[in-house]
């Protein structure tokens, strides 16, 4: 079992207002020798937006923005701007997000050429509702697990003013290279993560979406196997291209009586296929064991969303019992020998 370092919390909470109640789930990339770090920062009432953060090393932070570099603005994001990650493909960052309009989660895009400023593009999941959902699905020949149709997706069509409400769509992680000339996202509808392949993002129309769940089984891109991940996965960093395939780091969950544990965990995936999985580790690669950990907003959770390869070490980022933003890292070699212990 491989020994992973903790490297403790890094970013806490604040007097300022726009996060005055707790900070978590970082985006994090490598540009211009330094880390930039954009994060959910949450204030009294449960609003969330995006703060900023310069880190000259992995672990000391140098410069730290003192308002939001991305604030609700619109009905889809109204009342939240949630879990940002961040890429970059050519000359232009993207950062993905979840959008929270009272009502519905779904993940959202905005794109930058300077990580300054930035331009939303708005939604970029389904938004379907759950019984569209049920019926797209029964046009698949292949069938599915029921915990689709389990309450945490169920949810009625509309409220009682006729607004309408979506599956929860959340969890959007773009590859950093496109796959085969393609952009190549995640996201996660419970309890599995699933794959979109497509030629240009304006393409994401719901003529798209309905053919996709359609043959929603052929979108499949990762389900859970062992008992901690028993009760749903969902996309966690920006899988890392190594030699040996795609390193990714995703958050799995499984249920106790106490309620559910957020756990970090690590698998290898083909470099030309990313939906050919290599190995993955049959234990966490870190679970929620530490005070600011197991103690929080939630309790007991490890939630990745960031990670870069410093000095030949993986440095992991992650919201840590939605309270505060802390770090663990490990030898990127230690950790792929030891994936690859677990060959598929």
């Amino acid at each position: 079992m491989i020994n992973i370092r903790r490297e403790g919390v890094i970013i806490e909470t604040t007097d300022l207002e726009f996060e005055n109640e707790s900070v978590m789930n970082p985006a994090v990339i490598v540009a211009g020798g330094k880390i930039h770090m954009f994060y959910r920062a949450v204030k009294t009432g449960n609003m969330s937006s995006i703060g900023y953060c310069i880190l000259e090393s992995p672990l000391k932070v140098v410069y730290r923005k003192k308002e939001p570099i991305l604030s609700p603005e619109f009905e889809y994001d109204k009342h939240g701007i949630e879990d940002p990650r961040i890429v970059k493909l050519d000359d232009t960052y993207y950062i993905t997000y979840t959008a929270y309009d009272g009502d519905n989660a779904v993940g959202a895009l905005a794109t930058s050429k300077d990580l300054k400023h930035f331009e939303k593009f708005g939604v970029i999941t389904s938004q379907v509702t759950y019984p569209q959902f049920v019926e797209w699905l029964t046009r698949d020949k292949h069938p599915h697990t029921d915990k689709y149709f389990r309450l945490y997706n169920q949810r009625q069509s509309a409220t009682e003013t006729g607004k309408l409400l979506y599956l929860m769509d959340k969890d959007i992680v773009l590859f950093p290279h496109k796959i085969n000339g393609k952009f190549f996202f995640l996201h996660r509808i419970r309890p599995d993560i699933q794959s979109v392949s497509i030629d240009k993002i304006e393409n994401l129309t719901q003529d798209f979406w309905e053919e996709y769940y359609s043959a929603f089984s052929s979108h499949v891109f990762f389900k859970p196997k062992y008992d901690f991940e028993s009760s749903y996965i969902g996309a966690g960093c920006p899988p890392i291209r190594v030699d040996e395939g795609w390193l990714m780091i995703y958050h799995s969950v499984y249920d106790t009586p106490e309620g559910y544990v957020y756990s970090a965990s690590a698998a290898l995936l083909n470099k030309y296929n990313p939906s050919i999985e290599i190995a993955r580790l049959p234990y966490p690669l870190l679970k929620p064991q530490k005070d600011y950990e197991t103690n929080g907003i939630v309790n007991h959770v490890c939630f990745p969303t960031g990670a870069i390869i410093w000095d030949d070490r993986l440095y992991i980022y992650y919201g840590a019992a939605d309270k505060s933003i802390a770090c663990a890292s490990v030898p990127v070699r230690e950790l792929i020998d030891e994936l690859l212990n677990y060959r598929k």
